[in-house]
Order: structure tokens, then sequence, then C-alpha cells
């Protein structure tokens, strides 16, 4: 038997607790343990919509951003919080001014809230011919019904880019990888243009992830990106992430709320738990995603091969300068892109001929996934559009997993010549 002063850690409810109430009160006000004074290891999840205030003026200054702390997870959720502060961690990384975040029910969450915020009636946007389907929607469906203008070029030529400021311009928009032709940005040439113009420079950044290039450090204001990818890393949860200069992240998070496109926060511990390894996972993608490209470059029924490792792309050299490097070598990042001789038919026929690579959406997980890429993740666009943005019909994104690389080149290479 124990001695009563050995009981510290055991909950006792002392007799008669609660007699005066009856028993539906006393359900509902269950006693809770105190906040423990040994700091957690691992990140609490605060699965909570609303939290509980000592008077009515605590509730309307928290509410009111008078002071700090939580009122509804719709608003803010320690969770979530969790999560941006260490996404911003790592993006801010060589910048030498603050950096804050907010995070996102899902990166179009994000990608829309932040063309909401800067744009509006007559304001315009400059964004690549290349860009991730999801925002040519954004834009050219949604926002330009409010009156939001956009146009598209070439975001690997400066002066085109230059050339399509007008003073209406709210936002130009690049990626750090464009999806899918994995076209690099020359982020420091157009964050000097975006600075002489005055117009905020936003860099979706999702097929990089910051341990391959953080665009703050190359003078972005803010940058965007779909947490479901690299950042979670597993497939198991959706999110997304605005990370950038303080100011504008404030007017964001004025959005998001009003928007309600919050993160929940058993979405935020999982991708708050992928940030943890995300330079060893990344590594390993990239790594694999160069092996990949190199033994299929040459395949006799490939008639295109996209990837910033090889150096016949033609961004090889500004890769090299903005992408970060480690023990494997640089990171070009770990989206290989297959343009086999054909039609929109063949296309669907390498998809359909693998065995290890899965057809499946999304995109930086464990799992070697492709799309073919006019029939799902570039649908929004017509004919034109995907020519102007260099998809050719029989265009297949693969996103490079974590197999074995001999594995994913056997495969890869027999569906091709499966091909005839």
């Amino acid at each position: 038997m124990s001695e009563p002063g050995e009981q510290h850690n055991l909950p006792i409810v002392e007799g008669g607790a609660g007699a005066s109430r009856g028993e539906n009160t006393r359900a509902v006000h269950a006693p809770r343990p105190p906040a423990p004074a040994q700091p957690p290891l691992g990140l609490p999840t605060y699965r909570t919509a609303a939290f509980r205030f000592d008077t009515a003026e605590d509730y309307a200054d928290v509410l009111g951003d008078r002071s700090s702390g939580y009122s509804y997870s719709r608003v803010d959720n320690p969770t979530a919080d969790a999560f941006a502060l260490g996404l911003a961690s790592l993006e801010a990384h060589g910048v030498d001014r603050p950096v804050a975040a907010q995070a996102f029910a899902s990166g179009m969450a994000a990608i829309s809230t932040v063309l909401l915020t800067l744009g509006g009636v007559g304001k315009h946007v400059v964004a690549p011919a290349a860009v991730y389907g999801g925002t040519f929607g954004v834009l050219r469906h949604v926002l330009a019904r409010f009156g939001v203008d956009a146009t598209f070029v070439d975001g690997t030529d400066n002066d085109a880019v230059r050339a399509a400021i007008r003073p209406e311009t709210a936002v130009v928009w690049a990626e750090t990888i464009a999806n899918p032709t994995t076209a690099v940005a020359d982020l420091p040439a157009i964050a000097a243009i975006c600075r002489e113009a005055g117009v905020p420079f936003v860099v979706d950044s999702t097929f990089a992830s910051p341990v391959v290039c953080r665009p703050l450090q190359w003078g972005a204001n803010l940058v965007v990106h779909s947490a479901t990818k690299y950042l979670g890393g597993h497939s198991d949860a959706t999110g997304g992430a605005v990370v950038g200069d303080v100011d504008l992240v404030a007017h964001v998070r004025k959005a998001r709320i009003d928007l309600g496109g919050g993160l929940a926060p058993d979405e935020a511990f999982l991708l708050h738990r992928g940030l943890a390894t995300l330079p060893l996972r990344v590594a390993r993608h990239c790594a694999t995603a160069r092996a990949v490209a190199e033994a299929l470059a040459e395949h006799p029924r490939v008639a295109r091969l996209d990837y910033p490792g090889l150096a016949s792309h033609p961004q090889h050299a500004l890769a090299g300068k903005l992408f970060d490097s480690g023990p494997e070598g640089t990171r070009y990042g770990a989206i290989v892109t297959v343009t086999p001789e054909g039609d929109r038919d063949t296309g669907l026929a390498l998809c359909n001929a693998l065995r290890v690579a899965e057809v499946a959406t999304s995109l930086g997980g464990v799992h070697t996934v492709v799309s073919h890429v006019a029939s799902t993740t570039h649908r929004q666009l017509d004919d034109a559009a995907l020519a102007a943005a260099g998809i050719g019909p029989a265009s297949v994104r693969i996103s490079i997993g974590l197999e074995d690389p001999d594995d994913l080149i056997r495969d890869l290479s027999a569906a091709l010549d499966a091909l005839g």
C-alpha cells in the first residue's frame, strides 16, 4: 500500500464533490487536471472549437486583437499556429526581416485568400502561363467575375514580366518550380522588377519546399504552399500556408478569418509532424528524381523530359544558384515531367501501364504518383492555354516518392516500352 504522500499523480475527486449540482451539470463540467508543469515533447492537439474566458472583457479583448489569446478556432488555434510557426522558421532562414505565417485548410484556400486580399475591382495580376491549374481557375473563372484582370506571360522571360505590369497591377505571381513544366523562375530578377514597380511579389513554392528554395531570401514578399504535399509528406493531411512580410500576412489573416479557410487542429498536428522529417524526405526525393530523370531522358519514346537537375534544362544553371545543396548534391526538386511522343491517349496509356508508380492525385508523399496533366491537374486550361504553357497533350507529371530508384526506373522504362 502506498503512503498518502505518495499519491501526487493519482487523479482523485473529493467525496461529495459537486453534490449540489445535477447530473447533467456534473457531466458537462467534469474536472480537468491542471496544465502540466513539464512541457510536452510532442505537440498537443487543441481539438476544440471554442475557448473559455474568465471575464466578458477578456473575451472582447482577445477577439478584438487587443490582447493575445484564443477565442474560436476559426479565428486562431494553438495547434495551427504551431504549424505556422514551424514553417515560418524554415522559410525565414537567410532572411533579414521578421517573418509571419498563417495556416489554411488547403493550398487553394491559401492561394485564393492571398489573391482576394491583394486584388479587388479594377486590379490586375501578372502570372506565368505555366501556372498551376487551380490558380489559373481562380484568376480566370472566379476573380474575373469580380473585376480582377489577369495577364499570363512566360514566367521565365523577365522582360515579359516587366512589360505586363500596369499601374493597376496588384500582384506579380510566380512558381519556384512551375507545375508541371518545372520551369524555374528567376526570383531575384522578378523581385527587383516588383520593387521598382511597387508591386507585391508572391511565389508558390509548393514544388520546392523551404529545404530546396526559400523565395523570401530572394526578395519575395509572400510565399504560399500547399502543405498537403511535401510539408505533410504522407498523403494523409490537407492544408496550406502563407508565409512572408508581417504587414501583408496580417491582412491575409483578416481575410482568412472572414472567409473561413483556417486549418483544423488534427490536420495541423499531422502537418507540424511532417516538418520534422522534411529535410530527410526531400533530400531522398530529390536524389531519386535525378536518377530517374537521367535514366529516362534518352528513352526513344520520350519526346521531352523536364527536370531542373538535367544540364539540358533551360534554367539548370539558375536552379543551381537558387536551390539548396546537401550531401547528396543540389536539390533540384522531385517532379519529373515526361512527354512521350503521341497524343492524350498516349499519356493516359503511359499512366495505366505503371505497376510501382500509382495513378493518384496530389504529390510530395512517400508514394511515387503520376498524373496525366491535360486531363487532371490542368483540366481548367483549354488547348490554347495548354500550348501557351508549354504543356503537351501527352505530358505526364511524375512525383517521385521514397521507393528504390532502380524499381522506379524499371517500372517507368517498361511502361514507355509498352507504348510500342
